[in-house]
């Protein structure tokens, strides 16, 4: 069952006001979680998981090489949830282009 034009445009609106959700609360990128062996023979770490835990972002861009920054523990969780905002506005922008490319195909006013 195709949807109406109408309701195409209200679901539009409604993702729109999603989007001020995030009041610029957003990261691109990736959070890495590592943890390193200090090389100590002695030391806990030569058999368990490591030092650690440590954060840090990564953030690709094209023709670039990717950009790796240190995330203090502090700021660790607030990272993360900005990294998961970015990939919630993202899926709603993507919606969005939807919409408008199914309004362009039916010829409706953008």
């Amino acid at each position: 069952m195709a949807i109406s034009t109408d309701e195409l445009r209200k679901n539009r609106q409604d993702l729109i006001n999603q989007l001020s959700v995030f009041d610029g609360k957003i990261l691109r990128g990736s959070v890495i979680e590592s943890y390193k062996k200090c090389g100590n023979p002695g030391c806990k770490c030569a058999t368990g998981t490591g030092h650690g835990p440590k954060y840090s972002m990564t953030v690709n861009f094209p023709k670039q090489r990717p950009e790796n920054d240190y995330i203090p523990l502090e700021y660790v969780t607030q990272v993360k949830e900005y990294v998961s905002n970015y990939h919630q506005f993202k899926e709603i922008i993507e919606q969005i282009c939807m919409i408008n490319r199914e309004l362009l195909k039916r010829r409706e006013k953008l």
